[in-house]
């Protein structure tokens, strides 16, 4: 009897345990004998997480504070599409939702999403499914239980409300007003968005159109300008990511799926690779990489991982790290949405920049403060700054190198801020950020900007300089006019992820003299936008080290026909020829772009 009523509970848990007895056949003394017995095992720990019964109400508070910028699961959490729909979860197979394109090893996973195995791998994601794009973990064993109890709260039913995606267009048309389109796309097509033309919040309906990852089809073909030429470097990577090249030519690359640095040699001419090593493994979602003092003098290279910068002793020619990393910076905000953290050094290498994503779309559970409370909190952490589980989130952070002071916020407002990087002519800070979700096919542009000490970019309550946030309306008067505007607007959900600004003159692959000085921005591609946009590379648009606000396609093609997409762009850097190398999370592919 104790085995069949602790089979029962391990259904239900985190279910709530009153709520859900009923519906498993247990009533009267069957409950009072399961709660005996479970308490006893749990007092002797042999029940472990599994003798908690979790809080719907409170699972629903987590879900819409750490999964909702990925996730929806009911209609009326207003969630992202960059992950599947969790209504419905419990009962499931892995990977079984047909509208999403799960990653291959999530496809392989012989999972079924009972309390246990979802209690599992919210711990641990990438430890379940090695190779998981499900990279944010829920570590508070509380927590999981409060959000399986969520999940089972929500019946199959649900899922029928949730919106599904719009049926992809058939080839060559576009509906009345669609703007953007990625069959308009084409290598020095110039863009410019323009603030005073932006639509009204909500304008159009949110679309929920996540990409569907193909295969790349085989007459599929990636466009550049006349002169280039597109080539396939190496491949089968676990989600690449940020890349660093190091003064003898080596390349390394974070892969965030992987949890892992690895380390290319190429071939003198950069076409093909010598040597593909493991730098450093068992890292947690690495993503930025720099070197210090910088590439030609490297003593170390850092690491920004999702929740801690780490450095390795290094000497160029290094293929594998030399011993266990150091912590340099020991606990970076982490937990729900946002989970890439990327990092530079200034000039003089006396600071490290630290850039940190929001946990959320436009903080929705954040609590509500007084204006002396505001106040308060704003001398200690810098203007428009925001807090409970969103301090020291959407910023820009910075610490002194060799220092053991806590960082401080060099700039605020700015929801997820990648991509940092020095512009070489001015020595400027720039970095690229995806702006919120729900307002519509064309709100809020992303953008790349330089950034600038004290500066506040607006979120969550204001956009794009005294655009209010309608779902903030009023909380914030006080911030009305204290917003800094971005320098290059791109078209909304674009998603842009890597910058570079070009620098080379001379080399067998170097680009014409007049790209130098511009920027390369990847878009690594849209889900909530009606017409898809992104899976592109555009070149920014510079005068005299100035950006002019205009940007260009150069290199499109990742989309077919009918809005599935092949590739998705993620970062470049710069090789000592002049040629550039891109990664694709989506294929696991690195490029070289040469000219």
């Amino acid at each position: 009897m104790a085995d069949s009523l602790i089979s029962h509970h391990v259904v239900i848990v985190g279910a709530g345990f009153d709520g859900l007895a009923t519906a498993v056949g247990l009533a009267g003394p069957a409950v009072r004998i399961t709660r005996i017995l479970l308490a006893a095992l749990a007092a002797a720990g042999l029940c472990g997480a599994i003798a908690r019964a979790g809080d719907a109400a409170a699972g629903r508070s987590v879900f819409l504070q750490q999964c909702s910028i990925c996730h929806s699961a009911s209609p009326d959490d207003h969630g992202g599409a960059q992950g599947p729909s969790l209504a419905g979860l419990l009962g499931r197979h892995a990977a079984a939702d047909p509208a999403f394109s799960y990653t291959a090893a999530l496809r392989a996973a012989p999972l079924t999403w009972d309390a246990a195995t979802l209690d599992r791998f919210l711990a641990s994601p990438t430890s379940v499914v090695p190779g998981s794009a499900m990279v944010a973990a829920v570590p508070n064993s509380a927590e999981r239980g409060d959000l399986i109890a969520y999940f089972a709260s929500l019946s199959s039913s649900s899922r029928s409300s949730v919106a599904a995606p719009p049926a992809p267009a058939p080839a060559g048309t576009a509906p009345i007003g669609a703007s953007e389109d990625w069959r308009k796309d084409f290598p020095g097509r110039v863009h410019h968005i323009d603030i005073a033309s932006l639509p009204p919040p909500y304008a159009t309906a949110s679309a929920n159109n996540g990409p569907r990852l193909v295969a790349r089809p085989a007459a599929a073909q990636l466009s550049v300008p006349a002169g280039f030429r597109v080539a396939t470097l190496a491949a089968h990577f676990d989600g690449p990511r940020k890349m660093l090249v190091a003064a003898n030519g080596d390349i390394f690359i974070s892969e965030i799926y992987g949890g892992r640095i690895t380390a290319l040699r190429p071939a003198p001419n950069n076409d093909a690779l010598v040597s593909r090593t493991n730098y450093a493994t068992g890292l947690t979602q690495p993503f930025g990489l720099a070197f210090y003092p910088d590439a030609e003098h490297a003593q170390w290279l850092y690491v920004a991982q999702v929740d801690r910068v780490v450095r390795y002793a290094y000497t160029t020619g290094d293929l594998s790290a030399r011993g266990e990393p150091q912590t340099v910076v020991a606990d970076l905000p982490h937990g729900g949405g946002h989970s890439t953290r990327d990092i530079t050094f200034s000039p003089d290498g006396r600071r490290l920049f630290v850039s940190v994503g929001s946990g959320s779309n436009i903080a929705e559970t954040m609590s509500k403060k007084t204006s002396e409370q505001i106040r308060v909190w704003e001398a200690q952490h810098g203007l428009g700054a925001a807090w409970d589980r969103e301090t020291d989130r959407a910023a820009v952070l910075v610490f002194e190198v060799g220092s053991q002071q806590p960082g401080r916020r060099f700039a605020t407002g700015l929801r997820n801020c990648v991509s940092l990087t020095r512009q070489p002519q001015t020595g400027e800070l720039w970095c690229t950020t995806n702006e919120r979700d729900l307002l519509g096919d064309d709100l809020v542009p992303d953008y790349s900007t330089r950034i600038r000490e004290g500066a506040f970019y607006g979120w969550p309550w204001y956009y794009l300089g005294a655009h209010e946030d309608p779902r903030l309306a009023g909380e914030r008067p006080d911030l009305r006019g204290h917003v800094t505007v971005p320098d290059v607007l791109f078209q909304s959900h674009s998603a842009p992820l890597g910058l570079t600004f070009y620098t080379a003159t001379n080399g067998a692959s170097a680009f014409p003299a007049g790209y130098v000085g511009d920027g390369f921005v990847s878009f690594h591609g849209s889900w909530n936008r009606g017409f898809r946009t992104g899976h592109k590379i555009v070149r920014m648009r510079m005068h005299e080290g100035v950006p002019t606000g205009e940007y260009e396609d150069f290199l499109t093609g990742f989309i077919v026909d009918n809005g599935d997409a092949w590739g998705r762009p993620v970062a470049t850097v710069e090789l000592a020829d002049g040629s550039l190398l891109m990664s694709d999370d989506g294929a696991g592919v690195i490029y070289r772009i040469s000219y």
